[in-house]
């Protein structure tokens, strides 16, 4: 069985790791950085903004049960594409909208699901497309986080359930049985 990988950046890593935890197909997604210029960088490092790394999430995926392409359909409908370095109260650079592709196919993809997602938002997508650098996992307590201690975190209950209720509403067939 083919696995393969993708790399997004849609503001929290907490938030978006919720939402493809939730995909048929998805093997694993592993919360982490990337983008940035400092070696190792810790969860605090990234949180002060100068080490230019964006919070990303590291998806393990079965092509042959969802495509490239609809795993950027599910990121362009359940985080806000249009809000440069900031995702709601999350704001600078490490909270980037962006797409991290790991071949030429997968950058060709990202573009045209831009195209594609740009119809659904009234203003224009500012996720940039950057060319995939080293990618440090998150320290461990960050892993599943909304499975365990996010559940319990007043600024995860604002902000998970309802990209959960978005991707119930938009991507039905796509969940887990």
């Amino acid at each position: 069985m083919t696995r393969e990988t993708a790399i997004f950046a849609g503001g929290c890593f907490w938030c978006t790791e919720a939402v493809f935890q939730s995909l048929a197909g998805v093997e694993k997604v592993e919360s982490g950085y990337i983008g940035g210029t400092t070696a190792n960088p810790t969860y605090k490092q990234v949180c002060g903004g100068d080490t230019g790394h964006a919070e990303a999430i590291r998806i393990s995926f079965d092509p042959a049960v969802i495509s490239y392409a609809d795993l950027l359909d599910v990121f362009f409908a359940t985080h806000d594409p249009t809000q440069l370095n900031r995702q709601g109260n999350d704001i600078g650079t490490q909270y980037r909208s962006a797409i991290f592709p790991l071949d030429a196919g997968q950058e060709e993809a990202a573009r045209a699901g831009i195209a594609r997602a740009a119809t659904d938002w009234p203003a224009p997508i500012v996720t940039t497309i950057e060319p995939a650098s080293t990618w440090y996992p998150a320290e461990d307590y960050h892993q599943a986080y909304w499975d365990g201690e996010g559940q319990r975190n007043p600024y995860c209950m604002a902000v998970i359930p309802p990209k959960l209720a978005k991707l119930r509403k938009g991507f039905a067939e796509r969940l887990r049985a």
